[in-house]
């Protein structure tokens, strides 16, 4: 620690206020301009670029190493262009074939599922909308269980599908089981099973999903304002305090609060749209709408608004 110290002042003065210039490789005491050190390395590029164009042809480095690329993206393979092949001789020709060939054969069986596995996740990412955070969480997962041998035997788009529902609702932006389970093709039951398989495999402890977790999403697909979408948040919070959520679906309770916030807001919507978005039926939103209106004694509020819109329309 002395050392450190007395290298970071400066000897002259005793100051610590020590300047880099690296246009002059120097550092100096910015109280008395003693020059402590020259002709120091320059670790900045040396080239400048003032658009993309001019920056990919200067760059010199790839991209950087990703958890979503089966080979952390640094695996060199055979090009598949064959457009210039036509210019080298026939013998050539067979010899660039067979080093492809074989090339792809001495790919261990591990790295072509980690490429299958991780296509697959790439296409569930882009058709659920999730965020780039929430793709690495899943692809370092899925690696871990491959390194686990706990793929094997098992369906590679279960085990997808499982990981994207339970790392949704660790991030707080959950998925339901039936939009997981429309984009990934595979049945809610087999999801659940496998879900159940790796979480307890991995040791992953995932808490229950919170309805107020899932109003950006349904507000979204029901394109409410965020005024509805705040107001829906109240209400939840509300009721939670009131107990009314315990034991109850958080989907459907999201759904009811969403519907409550609508009618109150002035941007009413039909239980038949609410539950046509989402995915539920409307006898669970009407009756989550009932213990909520009930518990929070804003019933009569909300059946004289719901009066109110029906009498503008009728006129």
């Amino acid at each position: 620690m002395e050392k450190a110290k007395q290298a970071q002042s400066c000897p002259e003065c005793g100051s610590t206020k020590i300047e880099m210039d690296s246009s002059r490789g120097e550092s100096t005491c910015a109280k008395c301009g003693l020059v402590l050190k020259e002709s120091m390395i320059d670790l900045t590029q040396e080239w400048r670029a003032f658009d993309e164009n001019q920056r990919s042809k200067r760059v010199r480095t790839g991209a950087p190493l990703t958890a979503v690329k089966h080979d952390h993206g640094i695996t060199t393979e055979i090009g598949k262009g064959k457009g210039e092949l036509f210019k080298v001789g026939a013998k050539k020709r067979a010899q660039y074939y067979r080093l492809a060939k074989w090339h792809k054969r001495l790919i261990k069986s591990r790295d072509r599922n980690l490429s299958f596995a991780f296509s697959e996740l790439q296409r569930l990412v882009s058709q659920l909308n999730l965020s780039p955070a929430i793709h690495e969480k899943v692809a370092k997962l899925y690696e871990k269980a491959a390194n686990d041998s706990l793929v094997r035997g098992r369906s590679t788009e279960s085990i997808i599908a499982a990981l994207l529902y339970t790392t949704c609702r660790e991030q707080g932006a959950p998925r339901t089981l039936d939009e997981i389970s429309k984009a990934s093709g595979i049945s809610k039951r087999d999801i659940g099973k496998t879900y159940r398989y790796i979480s307890r495999k991995l040791i992953m402890r995932i808490l229950p999903a919170r309805a107020q977790d899932y109003v950006p999403r349904f507000g979204s697909l029901l394109t409410l304002s965020e005024k509805v979408q705040v107001k829906a948040v109240k209400i939840l919070d509300e009721a939670a305090e009131s107990d009314v959520t315990s034991g109850k679906g958080p989907i459907g309770v999201a759904s009811a609060a969403l519907y409550i916030a609508a009618v109150l807001e002035g941007e009413k919507k039909t239980q038949r749209e609410v539950a046509d978005a989402i995915g539920v039926t409307e006898v669970t939103i009407r009756n989550r709408y009932k213990e909520i209106v009930e518990k929070l004694g804003i019933k009569d509020e909300v059946e004289e608004k719901v009066k109110e819109e029906e009498l503008q329309l009728a006129a």
